[in-house]
């Protein structure tokens, strides 16, 4: 995204792109131009087929507080709606909506997604973590549902994605409560794969070396991972075993196969096209 009016930024080194939330001043709170802004740069990387892998992460020292409540706070009331109750009602199915789209792009990207966080990771913050396949976390960072706190419902994926993560036990005691958790904690708990450095900016170059390190490896095998591991989903493990063998059944003989088995027997790292 350019200009320096987005809130959500997209830069590239190599075949990682990094999604920057890029909001500081308001610790990263997400308002309205955020959820215009996300899908918008989930559709310019899912575009790219030289990405191999993404990172989101933050400028500033707060991943996120969570969504912009001075600015969101009058459509949660209902407050700039207009007509019956039943149109107001609509509408606000309409924005929900819009805003699982925005959180689901992310996720639905077909190459890893890591979350690099430090600092505030709360309500739709968390929302956006749990739509990552990798989450490292700066020693600083909190996270923590917020909305039971806040009398509303998560209604943007951490009810759908967060017991997949830690299990339904961590995940229920997380949501009932709206508990702050520090990064130990979340570590304990699964939540994040491990405390990278002191702070954002050290979560965020830590994700960004293991997303180049991902990058590495065949782009196909990894994508191929990816959509195996998102297939298994409400499929027993025969279903899931019979989709993998489909898969490669389709995709196994490629031009990164034979450079795989050439830089074994030649002793030296690989050089993947993708192809």
């Amino acid at each position: 995204m350019a200009g320096d009016a987005a809130v959500v930024e997209v830069t590239y080194e190599g075949a990682v792109a990094t999604v920057w939330l890029n909001r500081p001043a308001a610790r990263n709170a997400l308002g309205r131009a955020f959820w215009l802004e996300l899908p918008r740069a989930s559709a310019q990387i899912a575009g790219d087929h030289a990405v191999r892998a993404v990172v989101v992460g933050c400028r500033g020292d707060h991943f996120s507080v969570g969504l912009d409540l001075k600015e969101l706070g009058g459509d949660l009331l209902g407050a700039e709606a207009t007509g019956s109750r039943a149109v107001r009602a609509s509408h606000r199915l309409a924005q929900v909506r819009a805003m699982q789209e925005a959180i689901s792009s992310l996720a639905r990207l077909p190459v890893p997604v890591i979350a690099g966080v430090g600092g505030y990771c709360l309500g739709g913050g968390v929302d956006l973590v749990t739509a990552c396949d990798i989450r490292l976390a700066a020693a600083d960072a909190v996270f923590s549902v917020r909305e039971t706190r806040m009398a509303i419902v998560a209604d943007l994926g951490t009810l759908q994605r967060l017991p997949r993560i830690v299990g339904p036990g961590q995940a229920a005691e997380l949501i009932y409560t709206g508990a702050d958790i520090d990064a130990a904690r979340a570590a304990e708990i699964g939540l994040v794969n491990r405390v990278a450095g002191a702070t954002a900016a050290d979560a965020v170059a830590a994700a960004q070396e293991l997303a180049a390190t991902i990058a590495s490896n065949s782009p196909l095998a990894v994508r191929g991972s990816k959509a195996v591991l998102q297939a298994n989903d409400g499929r027993t493990v025969d279903e899931g075993l019979d989709f993998v063998a489909r898969w490669s059944t389709l995709f196994l003989e490629s031009d990164d196969l034979h450079e795989a088995l050439s830089a074994f027997l030649e002793r030296r790292p690989p050089n993947y096209s993708g192809q």
